[in-house]
């Protein structure tokens, strides 16, 4: 079963990439049970509970936030700490059909009602093309408002109960952050940032960015060594809708036994993992079995027989 989840597409660098391009596996037209869609404790079979598991998260965690009165400004009160969120699950490809598409299963139907009736949400687009496109697919959706990040007006910032910076570009971390300071208290939401997270060190405004609470997220990695490769994820969800300190689960596919091809914990972090720390636990894995580790990746694509998409060596 996981071996079908981590048919992968290999990067030829050692550089970590974005985890919004994990594409459905061969299972996406499974139907996972409703127990196992309610729980964030195992990482997702296919691409549909991957998704799932992330609305059930996010709408959770957002319920608090959009349901509590704002309290009357006063000199006794500290202000606000404003709800953001990070989210960063799979997308079949990299075109803009398949993220938009991705949007619309998430953001239309979000099982989340603020005081008994469907939040104004508002997507910002990374670009006008993106935000013009997504107005189509949006159509039947009320709820939702889709806009430019760069150009967005202050009225429609006034009108909505939730933003979502949706695939923003590295170079838009000063529109976000301008954003964000104008929609406070209200929450915001970085759904598959277009950066990889190990990049962000690097960024003027990382702390900003470490101001998200990561909410769910799901990579594909592997180790590659002279004979063999072993594949797995690194998975974090939030499952009781408050953020309070879970974990970072390392996993892999087992070789041995019965329940070989299945994912296995190796190691937890109470922290977002570096590369240079997911690279030291496969080695020391893989060490006694491979005389010679060539090398980790976290993994951009993850391809499937229904894209007809063939791995790349």
């Amino acid at each position: 079963m996981a071996s079908n989840l981590l048919r992968l597409h290999l990067q030829t660098t050692l550089k970590a990439s974005p985890p919004i391009s994990i594409s459905p596996s061969s299972l996406s037209f499974t139907n996972p049970s409703p127990h196992k869609r309610t729980l964030c404790s195992f990482p997702p079979t296919s691409r549909e509970e991957a998704i799932s598991q992330a609305k059930l998260s996010l709408s959770s965690t957002l319920k608090k936030p959009l349901n509590n009165p704002i309290p009357v400004p006063t000199r006794k009160l500290k202000k606000l700490t404003q709800p953001r969120f990070r989210v960063e699950i799979p997308v079949v490809d990299d075109s803009p059909n398949s993220l938009i598409q991705l949007a619309f299963v998430v953001f239309a139907n979000l099982p989340i009602t603020r005081k008994g009736s469907i939040p104004a949400t508002l997507i910002l687009w990374p670009n006008p093309t993106l935000a013009q496109l997504a107005l189509q697919t949006f159509s039947s959706a009320t709820s939702v408002t889709n806009s430019d990040l760069s150009s967005v007006g202050t009225e429609i910032l006034n009108s909505a109960d939730l933003a979502v910076f949706l695939a923003p570009e590295k170079s838009q971390v000063e529109d976000i952050k301008r954003v964000t300071t104008s929609l406070y208290p209200k929450p915001v939401v970085l759904f598959n940032p277009n950066w990889a997270f190990d990049e962000e060190k690097d960024f003027e405004m990382g702390n900003f960015l470490d101001s998200f609470d990561v909410v769910y997220s799901f990579m594909g990695l592997e180790v590659r060594g002279v004979i063999k490769r072993r594949k797995g994820v690194v998975f974090k969800c939030v499952k009781d809708g408050v953020v309070s300190g879970e974990v970072w689960e390392v996993m892999v596919e087992d070789e041995e036994g019965e329940e070989k091809g299945k994912l296995k914990v190796v190691t937890r972090f109470k922290r977002r993992p570096t590369i240079v720390e997911v690279e030291s636990v496969l080695y020391n894995l893989m060490a006694a079995n491979s005389p010679v580790t060539k090398s980790v990746k976290f993994l951009k694509d993850l391809v499937s027989n229904v894209t007809g998409k063939k791995d790349k060596q």
